[in-house]
């Protein structure tokens, strides 16, 4: 499992493993606390630009289909979850979280503590954010974030 990094612009970061395409995505950092519904949430216009935090445990393990959209495309510039399911099962399911992430160039970053993380944004206020699966120094990060 490669390693991605989240820094914050208030000078905390999380280490967890990369999912989805590699690389580097900034952006607000927003939560959701739904238990379901990922595909349609990062496919919603309102996300678009953001780096969304899921709040509920495990996610993917319904994997994606071509209906549950809100609009042609991924619109959340990254993806934060506690926990990525190994498998997904549906028999709606066309292919999984991590393979839908990477075909529309989305970051994602799993096994972080989510609830630390939305606690930190409901503290502080709005926050921006990156995730990196290139960069190792997280104080480098911080300073693009």
């Amino acid at each position: 499992m490669k390693r991605a990094i989240l820094a914050l612009e208030d000078g905390s970061y999380f280490v967890g493993y990369s999912f989805g395409a590699e690389g580097e995505a900034s952006g607000e950092v927003v939560f959701n606390t739904s238990m379901t519904g990922y595909q349609e949430i990062i496919t919603d216009p309102s996300y678009r630009g953001q780096i969304v935090v899921m709040t509920y445990t495990q996610m993917g393990n319904y994997g994606v289909n071509y209906e549950d959209v809100e609009s042609s495309r991924v619109q959340a510039n990254g993806l934060v979850i506690k926990e990525l399911s190994p498998i997904y099962s549906s028999w709606r399911a066309k292919k999984s979280l991590h393979e839908y992430l990477a075909e529309n160039g989305v970051v994602g970053i799993w096994g972080i503590d989510t609830r630390a993380l939305v606690k930190r944004i409901r503290e502080r206020g709005a926050l921006r954010g990156v995730i990196s699966t290139q960069e190792e120094d997280p104080k480098r990060l911080i300073e693009k974030a």
